[in-house]
């Protein structure tokens, strides 16, 4: 195992929620609940779960942007970065303190019809960091952006275009150009396919895998989708609502996962066979609870298929199991 690159430790946040005349605070939702975790260099760590589980709101928290973005916003924990100084806590950095971390982590965000400036160019936008992060000439940076663009699958001539001219493949593309632009580190990539066609998924999938080999990148690859993620990761997490529940080798929590949410959550995978017998399918009740008012114990006790009355005692901590992952349930 090489050695790490990030490591979260007890990492809590909680989002404030506003109300009464005066505009206090009324409640809090505990978007991420003491959730623990190392990232190697070179590595890909799949990080998955239904929506609001907090897999957004921890990819946003190693780059340090909730509290420019959330007034109000409750972090603890450690998010240790390894430099070759040693380490750092993200969560400690002020807005200045953070920009020379910038260069050595980047993200690729959801959505890439809202996360490129329309009155930009494209050239422009990749060029942006090599502006903050670089002393290379105007030469050297529209060199770069260039050979950035053509390295993506798009072509040089194509910088001086807007981003509406691009089709959404063609737009995340020029997203992972403007994160690869500084040689960072890590990229925390943010459910980089979900807006994506299926087809256009697979070749963006592919050409991330390309360029983390090229440049020895390691990933943080957030996605609800997990046929996805077991095929670009070496380990993948599992969250609900706030929690880690497993973490292992992405082989064996896709093929023998050991929660049983990772187990429902396999199993409404689509299958392409037609003749494939789904009757072992497992299928949940109920609604996800509310973060505001988490469950006692286990917070997938209200779901779970194999509850019993201890459930609700006390949250269950992550064990090893024979297979080889951890999971946060002590009877499977």
């Amino acid at each position: 195992m090489s050695k790490p690159l990030l490591e979260i430790k007890n990492l809590k946040i909680g989002y404030p929620v506003w109300g009464g005349i005066l505009r206090h605070k009324i409640g809090e939702v505990k978007a991420v609940d003491d959730v623990s975790f190392t990232l190697h260099e070179g590595e890909t760590l799949g990080l998955v779960g239904e929506s609001g589980c907090g897999k957004s709101t921890l990819a946003k928290a190693v780059i340090n942007i909730l509290k420019a973005t959330v007034p109000g916003v409750r972090q603890e924990g450690e998010i240790l970065f390894h430099t070759e100084k040693g380490p750092v806590n993200l969560l400690e950095l002020s807005r200045r303190e953070m920009q020379p971390r910038r260069s050595e982590i980047q993200m690729i965000f959801q959505d890439p019809f809202s996360s490129l400036n329309p009155r930009m160019t494209v050239g422009s936008m990749i060029e942006a960091p090599l502006r903050l992060h670089t002393a290379q000439t105007k030469k050297e940076r529209t060199d770069r952006v260039h050979w950035l663009l053509e390295r993506v699958g798009l072509q040089a001539s194509q910088a001086s275009r807007y981003p509406h001219e691009f089709s959404g493949g063609q737009r995340q593309r020029i997203g992972i150009a403007r994160a690869l632009a500084v040689n960072p580190r890590l990229i925390v990539a943010d459910e980089p396919v979900s807006a994506l066609d299926v087809s256009v998924q697979a070749q963006v999938v592919n050409l991330l895998q390309d360029l983390q080999d090229e440049f020895n990148l390691t990933y943080l690859f957030v996605a609800h989708d997990l046929s996805v993620v077991n095929h670009i990761s070496d380990r993948i997490a599992v969250m609900y609502l706030g929690n880690l529940i497993e973490l292992g080798e992405a082989n064996t929590v896709y093929g023998q996962p050991a929660h049983p949410y990772s187990r429902a959550l396999i199993s409404a995978v689509p299958s392409p066979d037609p003749r494939k017998d789904h009757s072992d399918r497992v299928l949940l009740e109920g609604e996800i609870p509310t973060p505001l008012d988490k469950p006692t114990g286990c917070a997938f006790r209200t779901r779970c298929p194999i509850v019993k009355d201890e459930c609700a005692a006390s949250t269950p901590p992550l064990e090893q199991k024979k297979s080889g992952q951890v999971a946060a349930c002590p009877y499977t």
